[in-house]
């Protein structure tokens, strides 16, 4: 194992007037308060006092966070744990999604045309960003098990089949929309 920090929630907006905010986690929401104390990546450490579900968000009092003032700059915060307090997979096809940033991206033939430098996830699921190697954009492909068919994590590669991209407007359509109103 590393020292790798592992992001495991990000705060958000306060909930009502006594300091406690709203926090996203990134897994099982019951999850957080099972590491002991979070972090951010400057290394500032939060306690969890108490937490309860509110739909797919957690409502938690941090210690030393006691008026909304206080709450309200947490906002946007990332919250951390070191990778070693994670629990050790038990399947060979579990991995954290953290394991998937800096693998090779192969083409079909095999040939490395990137490297994977973030899985974020805008809301639709979560989302490879990678960095090619003949091109300094970056770009986004799905990460699903039609895109992504192989993860070779001893090889720290993955092969990806880009999805067939659909024009902007095919021929039939050519003609302009008639207002229907």
């Amino acid at each position: 194992m590393t020292d790798t920090k592992i992001l495991l929630a990000q705060i958000g907006a306060p909930h009502g007037i006594k300091g406690e905010v709203r926090v996203k986690p990134f897994g099982e929401p019951d999850m957080l308060n099972q590491y002991g104390k979070l972090e951010t990546k400057d290394g500032i450490k939060f306690k969890i006092k108490r937490m309860r579900p509110q739909k797919n968000m957690m409502v938690v009092k941090f210690e030393g966070v006691n008026i909304r003032e206080e709450a309200e700059a947490l906002n946007r915060v990332e919250l951390y744990i070191d990778r070693e307090k994670l629990p050790e997979l038990e399947e060979d096809d579990e991995f954290y999604i953290e394991d998937l940033i800096g693998m090779k991206v192969l083409d079909e033939q095999g040939a490395q045309i990137g490297t994977v430098i973030a899985v974020p996830n805008f809301g639709a699921g979560d989302m490879l960003e990678i960095k090619p190697i003949a091109n300094s954009s970056t770009y986004y492909l799905p990460f699903t098990k039609e895109v992504v068919p192989t993860l070779n994590f001893e090889k720290q590669a993955l092969t990806i089949i880009p999805p067939v991209e659909v024009s902007e407007r095919d021929e039939a359509s050519d003609e302009p929309l008639e207002n229907q109103s």
